[in-house]
């Protein structure tokens, strides 16, 4: 369940950071309501997710949490805002995106 509760976090990073690009430095009410609402349910995720009997070392999901949210983000730039998707970043959101797989792999818990 953990897992579950860190991927959830993840999901929820990447659409408050989306918003983000909304709220015009917090002077838009809406985005940025948004942007906290979905940050906090981000953090509150993130914080089930290391706590209770399945719990993820702290230093493990935080890498995941990071790496969903800004390999996500990333790709939400390169899809929809014309973000640069050179080849070596794109290997490079790869092996990130590798890396995020091999945490979960290596993980006991």
């Amino acid at each position: 369940m953990a897992w579950l509760f860190l991927m959830a976090a993840g999901a929820c990073e990447i659409v408050a950071t989306t918003l983000f690009r909304y709220t015009d430095g917090m002077t838009r009410l809406w985005p940025t309501l948004g942007f906290i609402g979905i940050g906090l349910v981000s953090l509150y995720l993130l914080q089930r997710s290391i706590s209770g009997t399945e719990s993820i070392p702290l230093g493990t999901a935080y890498a995941v949490w990071t790496g969903i949210g800004a390999a996500g983000t990333a790709l939400i730039g390169a899809a929809f805002y014309d973000e640069p998707t050179g080849t070596v970043r794109l290997a490079l959101l790869g092996v990130l995106v590798f890396s995020i797989i091999g945490l979960k792999l290596a993980s006991t818990h």
